[in-house]
């Protein structure tokens, strides 16, 4: 059972973050049931302790491990407090095992009618119990925890959290079978608490991630709660003691293998590692491939900020290459959704990339001493086309249009930077799929990434795939007088085995392989070998190939690969509403409930 042990009792008062982790390690190590309570109140007196307006008591990094005291008086009145207002107002059904709608319903009434409404709930700082207990406020994130929290407090132990990349709402019952909303999504107020997640097109929205959620374990939880600390002082400026305690427990929680289903706490260690490195522990760069093989495998990678982690990486250490393939990724996931004014948050992501990043690399790499050095490589271009037509698949079938003039300007204008010559050399398929086949994000979810874990040395496929994929030894032996094995299907596994099968070929005849499946762009490499007598080496052609999906890029392909560009055509056609098919439903049904908005990132 959780509970405030003599234990951790006779840790304070805690005067270092020593301490904290010793704290954390003891409820995570000794506990099948870490107190949520306890540990959320100490991290949030920590947090706002040292980020509060009003009492600025940051320690300089000479001052390592220095915290303001924090007394065992404080946290227990607040830790006691907490578990009167949930019993005094919620009477258990000791015959139940398993949490009901009800239960989890009245929880939620308790915390939401208590908070104070008039504040702004994208403040930072808002997102743990202390600051309900201090303050009657908590955002999104805090609101959902506290809820959990509360029915532990009740002893509902089958209540959980789950966690998409920007909401949260609970599962309960058993085996986690039911849903509910106990929050708020957006900057209104919009009661939905109590209400199952949708089953419909909202389910299968980014704010629900194709009901692909991180659903936490009672130690996830705990991860979730540290993910969430928030070190800023302003928009500039960390409180360094607050960033080194969440890298701290982070890192404990990693060691403890309470991360590896939890891709955004993942990320957000590797943003950590990047600004201040830990010696002899894994680097951010490997941590950000590490959320991506989260998301892959435990997600069907269905989460987009895993990869923005990594381009983000990428962009400040000036790996402007690496940078469009990951952010070309990244749009292969969004690109399985339809977007609404409640994706907010990631559009906002998206436009920075589109509309700030992209083009500052484009004016660097445009003069100077680093003149052209991307901007010759034709599969930078493939990637800056996958990216885009990501974006226009995510605006088709939405009942919001997503492109604008302001999206189509820095388009064009980096298109633009390409010579002709380069343009030239990246091979443009378009994909003959049906429309009502193209988002299906349950079934398929093959992007650029697909041998991900291949090349990182993790095993994905079913037994029955490998059977498809790849025919015996003795049949390839057998035809291998006859015909020329295929180089992509050797080293990724896609398309027919042998050259001159049926796959589409490209500007110099090699296969290339779209998998056979619908919905995703992919950049794709070929080689071909020339015919020659002789036995040595001889050079080869490499030809980047894109296959486009989205309506409006499918039909901007002539438009993309002419010597001379028509910008305005081009602008034109991109921000072009008869191309989206804008308010048509793809998927669902029309009793698919509206989604809730949410105020900042969970």
């Amino acid at each position: 059972m959780a509970g405030f042990r003599a234990t951790d009792k006779a840790l304070f008062p805690i005067k270092n973050i020593k301490t904290v982790v010793q704290l954390f390690r003891n409820q995570l190590e000794h506990s099948q049931e870490p107190d949520l309570s306890l540990l959320s109140i100490v991290a949030g007196v920590i947090e706002n302790s040292l980020t509060s307006r009003s009492n600025l008591q940051i320690c300089e990094p000479v001052e390592h491990n220095c915290l303001p005291n924090l007394d065992l008086e404080t946290i227990t009145l607040m830790y006691s407090k907490f578990q009167t207002i949930i019993k005094n107002a919620v009477e258990v059904n000791k015959q139940r095992k398993y949490a009901t709608r009800e239960l989890v319903k009245k929880v939620s009434d308790v915390i939401w009618n208590s908070l104070t409404r008039s504040y702004y709930k994208d403040r930072a700082h808002l997102q743990s119990l202390y600051s309900y207990l201090s303050g009657s406020k908590l955002d999104c994130f805090g609101v959902a925890f506290a809820v959990v929290a509360g029915c532990q407090v009740l002893g509902y132990n089958d209540v959980h959290l789950a966690l998409s990349e920007d909401h949260a709402w609970v599962v309960f019952g058993e085996n986690g079978s039911e849903t509910a909303e106990v929050t708020w999504h957006g900057k209104g107020n919009e009661d939905k608490r109590g209400q199952e997640i949708g089953k419909g097109v909202s389910s299968r929205s980014w704010l629900y991630v194709n009901n692909k959620p991180v659903v936490c374990t009672r130690h996830m939880e705990v991860a979730a709660l540290v993910s969430a600390i928030n070190p800023s002082l302003n928009s500039n400026q960390d409180a360094y003691e607050v960033s080194e305690l969440q890298q701290e427990l982070l890192w404990l929680l990693y060691d403890l293998g309470h991360l590896k289903k939890y891709p955004m706490a993942i990320g957000n260690l590797g943003d950590l590692e990047e600004i201040s490195s830990r010696e002899g522990r894994v680097e951010c760069r490997v941590l950000f491939e590490e959320a991506i093989k989260s998301s892959r495998s435990y997600y069907n990678n269905q989460h987009v900020y895993p990869y923005t982690y990594q381009g983000g990486y990428f962009y400040r250490n000036k790996m402007y290459k690496e940078a469009f393939e990951s952010w070309a990724n990244a749009s292969d996931v969004i690109r399985l959704y339809n977007y609404s004014r409640d994706d907010e948050e990631i559009y906002k992501e998206f436009l920075e990339i589109a509309n700030e990043l992209i083009p500052h690399i484009m004016k660097i790499e445009s003069s100077g001493f680093s003149a052209n050095t991307i901007l010759k490589k034709p599969e930078c271009f493939a990637h800056l086309l996958r990216f885009y037509d990501g974006i226009c698949q995510w605006e088709e079938g939405s009942a919001t249009p997503v492109l604008h003039i302001g999206w189509a300007k820095p388009l064009v204008n980096t298109i633009s930077k390409f010579d002709a010559d380069v343009r030239a050399q990246v091979n443009i398929l378009c994909d003959t799929v049906q429309d009502g086949a193209k988002k299906n994000a349950g079934i398929c979810n093959n992007n650029n990434n697909n041998n991900y874990e291949k090349e990182n040395g993790a095993q994905t496929e079913t037994k029955d795939e490998k059977d498809t994929n790849f025919p015996t030894i003795e049949a390839l032996t057998a035809a291998c007088s006859e015909k020329l094995l295929n180089p992509e299907f050797l080293l990724q596994g896609d398309g027919s085995p042998f050259v001159g099968g049926d796959e589409p070929k490209d500007k110099a005849g090699a296969e290339v392989s779209t998998n056979g499946k619908p919905g995703t762009s992919k950049v794709v490499v070929a080689e071909v070998k020339p015919e020659t007598p002789e036995e040595e080496t001889v050079p080869v052609s490499i030809h980047p190939t894109v296959i486009l999906h989205s309506q409006k890029m499918k039909e901007l392909k002539d438009l993309l690969l002419a010597e001379k560009l028509n910008t305005h055509a081009i602008s034109l056609h991109l921000t072009a509403q008869s191309q989206v098919q804008i308010g048509k439903k793809t998927r669902g049904d029309s009793s698919d409930s509206v989604r809730p908005k949410r105020t900042r990132r969970d």
